[in-house]
């Protein structure tokens, strides 16, 4: 299979996804390293496909806003005690995490794509941080971070908010 046939192979598979597939499962399929998939994917991405990269994989960005789901802004500020509840009120009410930002001094706006729509995309992400010793982004603001939301509703969006306000993590001023 030539490289090019293979790169649209993988943008169908992430079309097809509604979960972020691995480099190690799309290699898996075709047979090939997991380096060569990595570089595939920085072409499409060079060729303006909106993939991102999260801790369990590959996923088009723009999948979440073809389901009908609002997306919703919150500023958050907590240490990392509080953040496996803060990622526990968020999906437990329905909503799912698309990301964290947070804006550092030298480079300005960082983010990272999380995609954590449940428990169990929670304690990956929480196992994942303490095995690779990382710190989360947050960290680097003393706590001061956003989150892009995806909920069902506005009322599970409320129902988040009102949670985050009464565990002290929601930051409003």
């Amino acid at each position: 299979m030539e490289a090019a046939q293979r790169r649209e192979e993988i943008l169908g598979i992430l079309q097809d996804s509604t979960q972020p597939v691995s480099a190690s499962t799309i290699a898996g399929r075709f047979k090939v390293s997991r380096q060569i998939i990595v570089g595939d994917i920085a072409l499409l991405r060079a060729a303006n496909h909106a993939i991102a990269a999260t801790p369990r994989g590959y996923i088009l960005t723009d999948a979440a806003a073809q389901t009908g789901r609002l997306v919703k802004t919150i500023a958050c500020r907590h240490g990392r005690d509080n953040l496996a509840r803060e990622l526990y009120v968020i999906v437990d009410n329905g909503c799912g995490l698309i990301d964290v930002i947070v804006e550092h001094a030298v480079y300005g706006q960082i983010s990272g794509q999380l995609h954590i729509f449940s428990r169990y995309d929670a304690d990956c992400f929480m196992e994942k941080l303490e095995k690779e010793k990382a710190l989360p982004l947050c960290d680097l603001t003393g706590g001061v971070h956003l989150h892009t939301l995806s909920c069902p509703s506005e009322e599970a969006y409320e129902r988040v908010l009102n949670e985050l306000r009464k565990d002290g993590i929601l930051f409003e001023k």
